[in-house]
């Protein structure tokens, strides 16, 4: 994957995190897919695979927040490469996962998934998490597209 800046804004952005550091210390002590989903195994194993997935979890939100260090908050770029896109797009999609669980529920996957939703008829205490969810699937997909770009060329 050829390494990409983005630009986005100082204003806009701040909030959105203040919402993604929240779900992050959720994402620390619970997987984003509820173990119920998991496959019934042995219970040793179902707990292993558990602590690996939650370790790897861990790991894909501390790779996404590091691109908004002090870098970022001096020019509002973010560099994604070979190194952190695959990480990035998990953590995107844990945290989507999550926003939809636990505040967006009421909208429904149709109208999150096409972006259909009026923001004027949302709730305050949604508006923010529906806005971030949008934010998070931009950025999957402005990832997504670059590594598909790069295999074709490959």
């Amino acid at each position: 994957m050829k390494p990409i800046k983005v630009t986005l804004s100082l204003a806009v952005v701040p909030p959105l995190l203040d919402v993604i550091k929240s779900l992050g210390e959720d994402l620390k002590t619970r997987t984003a897919v509820p173990a119920e989903a998991l496959p019934q195994a042995d219970p040793d194993l179902n707990e292993s695979w558990t602590a690996g997935l939650l370790e790897a979890q861990i790991s894909d939100f501390s790779v996404m927040l590091s691109l908004f260090g002090e870098d970022f908050f001096s020019d509002g770029v973010v560099q994604v490469d070979s190194s952190n896109g695959e990480p990035i797009v998990r953590a995107c999609s844990a945290l989507r996962l999550r926003l939809r669980e636990r505040y967006l529920q009421s909208l429904g996957d149709e109208a999150l998934e096409a972006g259909e939703v009026e923001m004027g008829s949302l709730p305050e205490a949604v508006r923010k998490p529906f806005m971030c969810y949008l934010f998070l699937a931009t950025i999957q997909e402005l990832i997504i597209q670059h590594m598909d770009e790069s295999i074709a060329e490959s």
